[in-house]
């Protein structure tokens, strides 16, 4: 029997995934595509998050990865940096392209500063090396899923100063008659900054409240994605008025 879907949709028709009906269960199960080339690897992630009642779609090259992901309507996807066909960069950018909520989980063994600093700017929302902990993988698959499609609630939504709105429920920014849409971390890491506005928020606090301090993340992912921000919102980001550095602490989102 063909178990029923129930599509799921967040604002501005992004996409959000789809969660399937067990009726065997009589819960809904949330849809993992994880794109690797290597089927050991495709094995441990299925045994990790499938005893966590997730359903796992494999991928495994790079050129047909992008036709999965428009099938399946993945909850999250699970994306390796070195793949056949098709670089991780690449399919990254590409699901960011079409949707900007479905979150990005980065799963590697390469470990350089560059391969996550890249991977971050272009849209993802964590990474982890191989090899991994079971335990550690399925806590940020959770976490990354909660970030994104948590429910609405009493804060704020919509921010306006100078010639910018910022809507945070349909993860857009309106500027001078242009819609720039954000992705799923930099959304986050908005929300953050809007609702410290006006106080000092140091490097670490960032680190811990919009990527739940991962081990060994630089303070320049940071930066890059504040550099993100800025263009989107800053008529001159080079000389921001509102997302300001304060050097040697951290950053101050000026109403």
């Amino acid at each position: 029997m063909v178990e029923p879907t129930v599509p799921m949709y967040r604002g501005a028709g992004q996409a959000q995934g789809i969660r399937l009906y067990s009726p065997a269960n009589g819960i809904f199960v949330e849809r993992i595509l994880v794109i690797d080339a290597d089927p050991e690897l495709q094995r441990t992630v299925r045994d990790s998050l499938e005893p966590a009642g997730y359903s796992v779609v494999p991928g495994v090259d790079g050129c047909t990865a992008m036709n999965i992901f428009r099938a399946t309507v993945p909850r999250l996807v699970v994306l390796d940096i070195r793949l056949p066909g098709k670089s991780g960069e690449d399919i990254c950018r590409e699901i960011r392209n079409e949707s900007t909520s479905v979150p990005i989980l980065v799963l590697s063994a390469a470990c350089e500063e560059i391969d996550k600093v890249v991977l971050l700017e272009l849209g993802a929302d964590d990474y982890m090396t191989k090899p991994f902990s079971p335990r550690e993988l399925v806590a940020r698959v959770q976490a990354a899923i909660r970030r994104a499609f948590r429910n609405p609630s009493s804060e704020p939504c919509i921010f306006r100063f100078g010639d910018v709105e910022v809507n945070l429920a349909t993860m857009q920014i309106y500027r001078r008659d242009a819609t720039m849409p954000l992705t799923t971390l930099e959304c986050t890491l908005l929300k953050f900054l809007l609702h410290s506005a006006n106080r000092v928020v140091s490097t670490a606090e960032l680190i811990a409240a919009v990527w739940n301090d991962p081990v060994g993340l630089s303070s320049s992912v940071v930066r890059g994605q504040i550099s993100h921000l800025r263009k989107k919102l800053e008529n001159d980001p080079a000389n921001p008025v509102h997302l300001t550095t304060v050097y040697g602490t951290g950053y101050k989102f000026i109403l």
